[in-house]
């Protein structure tokens, strides 16, 4: 694929399809939701005590995203007390190789990334 058809895939539509992923991905939580679900079906507090840091309010609320999205799949059991259990969808399992792929860059390029803010702070310029 050419160089300019790539950016012709980011800025086809004026970037709305791009941005609202982005949106959505890019928020502290979710990438690490479905890295957790990787491969794995679990309840709620399993993935709550998985996910270190998360508030039960951002998990239920980044678990509804990620289910509205078709991402992830809810599942709830007729027992008592009720079980339900979360999963990466076929969908969302796709998103774990680009996942991947950009966490390597952030590992690969952050100390590169952070010297350049180092030198732009040091010269008294603000972003």
């Amino acid at each position: 694929m050419s160089k300019y058809r790539h950016s012709c895939l980011i800025r086809g539509d004026g970037g709305r399809a791009i941005r609202g992923i982005l949106d959505r991905v890019g928020d502290k939580w979710t990438l690490l939701v479905v890295a957790t679900l990787d491969g794995e079906r679990l309840r709620f507090t399993e993935l709550q005590q998985r996910v270190p840091g998360i508030s039960q309010r951002m998990l239920t609320r980044t678990l509804r995203h990620l289910e509205r999205d078709g991402l992830v799949s809810r599942t709830v059991y007729a027992e008592v007390p009720p079980r339900v259990e979360y999963e990466l969808t076929p969908r969302g399992r796709t998103l774990i190789a680009p996942a991947v792929a950009l966490a390597e860059w952030a590992v690969d390029n952050n100390p590169a990334i952070e010297r350049s803010q180092a030198t732009y702070d040091a010269a008294g310029r603000q972003p």
